[in-house]
């Protein structure tokens, strides 16, 4: 089965899909920018291609539409069996664009990533509109969860095979934490609402004094919330330590016993998921994807908008701790193991490839 992976191969998301496709299916790839060095070690120069544009997240990306026919022409080469297009609304477009309209080969398999279907679509009728055709033209869909799954059918697409972006490796359940430290990772960006964490912590850490918090990455508002930080008398507690490799990531999820991602709009994270593998107690903001992880109180906190955690709320759990993090390192082994999942979805493109 030749399988072209097709989405921002400076992604380590997509690096992940290449590493659990490549031992099993004829695997080309490309890229609407470069390629991150990992896929050098999976695959050829010669099964790439590489764009070189720079997609914005906003959208109006003209440059990579500007590139179609140079994508249709290398499909034409390498003549696959599927093109599988990682965020819909603009790799899926190009893959719709390519195939429906230039006559490309290959039947269209689509990715969704999050924002591509719950923000996206309420930009712009145009995004709306593009995103509906390329539901309707993917033979099968993949979403991280239950609730933009939904989502997707409601936008026109047929088949959606549901599993979360899960962990490659399950690491050990730590042998103890921290109980005054928490964590946090999401990119410092409006969307991840990184200054209602520091404004959540502050509430934490006017009663207890003991709290500590680690803020990793690295984005935009990264000067407001060290200001914010400063203006409520957190320098002490809060340290922002910058973007983490894998290894260092893991040592911090390994330390802390609380993990706070609060975005305004998300599908199950994968940072959501590593915290809980490493035993943390995740404190999550109100969205339906993070339901589907958390029942608040039991195995974490849900926070309403406008709402901070209650040091009483956080004893309940602390009391539980261990407890906890057994529990939440069980359910990723059950549910979140990205191998399993993408045997699945293979299994169902087997199926699907006869038709």
């Amino acid at each position: 089965m030749r399988v072209v992976l097709w989405g921002d191969g400076e992604s380590p998301h997509l690096l992940k899909w290449a590493r659990a496709l490549a031992p099993q299916v004829e695997l080309w790839a490309a890229s609407s920018r470069r390629f991150l060095p990992g896929f050098d070690a999976l695959l050829p120069p010669e099964r790439r291609l590489a764009l070189d544009t720079k997609p914005r997240f906003e959208g109006g990306n003209v440059g990579l539409l500007g590139r179609l026919p140079a994508f249709a022409r290398w499909l034409r080469r390498v003549q696959p069996d599927w093109i599988h297009a990682h965020y819909l609304t603009s790799h899926g477009t190009l893959a719709w664009l390519a195939t429906k309209v230039l006559g490309a080969p290959g039947r269209l398999v689509g990715s969704a990533w999050g924002s591509d279907v719950l923000v996206a679509p309420s930009r712009s009728a145009l995004q709306r509109g593009l995103l509906r055709r390329v539901l309707r033209a993917c033979v099968l869909s993949t979403s991280d969860s239950q609730f933009m799954a939904q989502r997707m059918h409601a936008l026109g697409a047929a088949e959606v095979m549901t599993f979360p972006f899960g962990l490659e490796q399950l690491p050990p359940l730590p042998a103890s934490k921290d109980d005054a430290l928490f964590f946090a990772n999401r990119g410092l960006e409006p969307i991840y609402a990184p200054q209602r964490v520091i404004e959540c912590f502050g509430a934490i850490a006017g009663q207890w004094p003991q709290a500590r918090l680690v803020v990793a990455n690295e984005g935009s508002r990264l000067g407001a919330v060290q200001a914010q930080a400063r203006s409520l008398g957190l320098q002490d507690q809060v340290r922002f330590v910058g973007r983490l490799n894998a290894d260092a990531q893991a040592e911090h999820y390994a330390r802390a016993r609380w993990y706070f991602s609060l975005p305004r709009s998300d599908s199950v994270s994968v940072s959501a998921l590593e915290a809980m593998a490493h035993g943390c107690v995740p404190l999550l903001s109100d969205l339906p994807a993070n339901r589907e992880l958390v029942l608040s109180g039991r195995n974490g906190l849900i926070l309403a908008e406008g709402a901070t955690p209650s040091l009483l709320a956080l004893q309940g759990l602390l009391e539980r701790g261990d407890q906890i993090a057994a529990q939440n390192h069980s359910w990723v082994r059950q549910h979140a193991m990205f191998g399993p999942c993408v045997q699945r979805f293979l299994a169902r493109l087997h199926e699907l490839q006869t038709r």
